[in-house]
């Protein structure tokens, strides 16, 4: 919940000046009520998602935003499951299943985000809580040509405390396995994982180096001139 008119204009021009690297994908995600404003300023090899979207096409849902909406905006992505989401609203792993089936059903793509909290990472819990809200994915999702896991420890979100490489890369691989036993090999492989968790420029390159990384959800510092240089550690 960040940024004005100005704030956008000046964050989009810089963007449609980059020349980012043809195998990087961009998606920049600015609060719903800009979302329009955003798709047509920005150039079009840069997608827009949405922060967050219902799981019911229409109806007497005030405040709320369906993903046909959001297609009728030309907005390719959402982004569900989001740890504030889960933590402030209250979202559990079966609603949050349910919003993503249906952003996929109208033929938006989703970032789905799953992640443990402090409290769980200390008590050894990080592998249950992320087959948990994964197992809850699988159950709803029957095509996963257009998801992406996020993996974000919610430790690690605005704290400043990143996850190590090593830690980052062994969740992931946790992940990539658990998608291979519970759905198929070659959903497995195809699936982008990315980390979300106090992501800057510092860090990117790092992270961007161990193998089951497959690029970042970035934070506070998509706000900043740095989300570039994160978005070119990828190259």
């Amino acid at each position: 919940m960040n940024g004005s008119f100005a704030f956008l204009k000046n964050l989009i021009d810089s963007l449609n000046k980059e020349q980012f690297d043809e195998n990087v994908e961009v998606v920049i995600a600015p609060p719903s009520i800009y979302l329009d404003r955003v798709r047509q300023s920005v150039k079009k090899d840069i997608s827009v998602a949405a922060q967050n979207a219902f799981n019911v096409s229409s109806g007497a849902f005030t405040g709320e935003i369906s993903p046909e909406m959001l297609k009728d905006l030309g907005i390719e992505w959402v982004i569900l499951g989001h740890s504030e989401r889960r933590e402030i609203f209250k979202e559990g792993d079966e609603f949050v299943a349910s919003k993503v089936a249906h952003a996929l059903k109208v033929g938006v793509k989703v970032i789905a985000c799953i992640g443990e909290k402090l409290s769980e990472r200390e008590a050894g819990d990080t592998f249950n809580v992320v087959t948990r809200q994964l197992k809850a994915l699988v159950s709803k999702i029957n095509d996963w040509s257009s998801v992406v896991i996020a993996y974000e420890p919610v430790w690690a979100i605005g704290t400043g405390k990143v996850a190590t490489p090593q830690q980052a890369q062994e969740v992931h691989v946790f992940i990539r396995d658990l998608l291979k036993e519970l759905v198929s090999p070659e959903v497995a492989e195809s699936t982008r994982i990315i980390y979300g968790g106090s992501v800057n420029a510092g860090n990117a390159t790092d992270l961007a180096k161990e193998g089951d990384v497959d690029g970042f959800l970035v934070g506070g510092a998509s706000l900043k001139p740095e989300f570039i240089t994160i978005v070119n550690s990828r190259i």
